[in-house]
């Protein structure tokens, strides 16, 4: 019997922007040749020119924020190991653009700024999940009990719409949401299907379904970052935090992965990442740096948030805007779009993929009727905004 763990959240406010507690990437450091790479693109007049006009402004803040601006300053646009990392992985001609989208993502959602589509879209393959970790909604046994319709996979029909949709249009895609993805029945067609599509796909998985065939399919998509999502060095502690799941299984699914990635797929620039939750002091980075170094490219810790079950809390008095509303989209694996995964219900649904258009849905009433509400410090009028305490 594993005993159960103490979740401890410290803070009154959860700051979306600074959700990392603590990320490792291996063999980077950040030198004159990096910054001379990232000056390079942003003053090619060929790859400018390209630029979609509307973009042209973000180019001259970037020039800004990273060679002429204090770094110490808390908003504006940080090049930090991992971004590097990912911007080193593309090729020349596509640099500019990740670093255009990449400060959408991060700088739109500190100043309330928006523009025809999210930063960043996520996409649910699936709400099945076969873990029940400690601090997600899907220890909520009213989300969980089929019958009430939260569960339930993607059609690839469904997926490839939604791909066709977003194609040009927003470059930074992750593969997960409330479920893990490689439930998903048909994701192996899905990620065969993203090939060549997006500057940043992401999936999150527990890696404990990661199976030759997935594996494969994996390191033949689109996909630029792997997550692997685990909170701990040891298999007791993995055990009392990721319930149901085995650490010696998931250990030997991510090295048949490195075996696989280094026989068959030597070329590849994929960037694989374990990815923890921070819930209390019993974790400890260090640990997980040395444990899980050798097999991963980066190790990270973010920070624990109460969103288990937003629905039982009390209204609390927060009044700084939710920085999600400008940072990205959800879309479930029914097709309905929802503005946050804390409210894994749904309350706040705007629409659905099937009826209306990406952008239509983004500045939507119901979307730009909640920003209107959070940024007149009136988060209480919005249900279950008024009992969050993401910023």
């Amino acid at each position: 019997m594993v005993s159960k763990i103490e979740l401890k959240y410290k803070k009154d406010i959860y700051d979306k922007n600074k959700s990392f507690v603590d990320i490792h990437v291996n063999q980077f450091k950040l030198s004159k040749n990096n910054l001379a790479d990232v000056k390079k693109v942003l003053n090619d007049k060929n790859l400018i020119n390209k630029i979609d006009k509307g973009y042209k402004d973000i180019i001259v803040s970037l020039k800004e924020d990273i060679f002429e601006k204090n770094n110490n300053s808390e908003k504006g646009f940080k090049l930090t190991p991992n971004i590097l990392n990912e911007f080193e992985t593309l090729d020349y001609n596509k640099r500019l653009n990740f670093l255009i989208h990449r400060y959408r993502y991060d700088v739109y959602p500190q100043k309330y700024l928006i523009d025809k589509y999210p930063p960043y879209l996520q996409i649910e393959p699936t709400s099945f999940c076969n873990y029940r970790c400690v601090f997600c909604f899907q220890t909520n046994k009213n989300f969980t009990k089929r019958s009430n319709g939260f569960m339930g996979h993607m059609k690839l029909e469904t997926f490839k719409l939604i791909v066709d949709k977003v194609i040009n249009k927003v470059e930074f895609i992750s593969l997960a949401s409330r479920g893990d993805p490689l439930i998903c029945r048909d994701i192996e067609k899905m990620l065969a299907y993203t090939n060549d599509k997006f500057l940043n796909l992401k999936i999150n998985t527990n890696a404990s379904l990661l199976n030759e065939n997935k594996i494969h399919a994996i390191l033949s998509s689109g996909v630029k970052t792997l997550v692997f999502s685990a909170d701990a060095a040891d298999e007791k502690l993995y055990a009392k935090l990721r319930v149901n799941g085995d650490l010696k299984k998931v250990l030997k699914n991510i090295e048949l992965f490195n075996k696989i990635k280094h026989n068959k797929y030597k070329n590849s620039k994929i960037i694989t990442r374990v990815s923890g939750v921070k819930v209390n002091d019993s974790q400890n980075f260090n640990k997980m740096r040395k444990f899980w170094g050798n097999m991963v490219d980066q190790v990270a810790f973010v920070d624990y948030c109460p969103w288990e079950d937003v629905y039982s809390q009390k209204v609390n008095t927060i009044k700084s805007p939710c920085s999600e509303l400008w940072r990205r989209m959800y879309i479930w694996w029914d097709g309905k779009v929802n503005p946050c995964e804390v409210d894994f219900k749904s309350d706040l649904a705007v629409g659905n993929i099937f009826k209306n258009d990406l952008s239509d849905l983004w500045l939507s009433k119901g979307y730009n009727l909640l920003r209107k509400n959070h940024l007149n410090e009136e988060r209480q009028k919005s249900y279950p905004c008024s009992s969050c305490v993401v910023t």
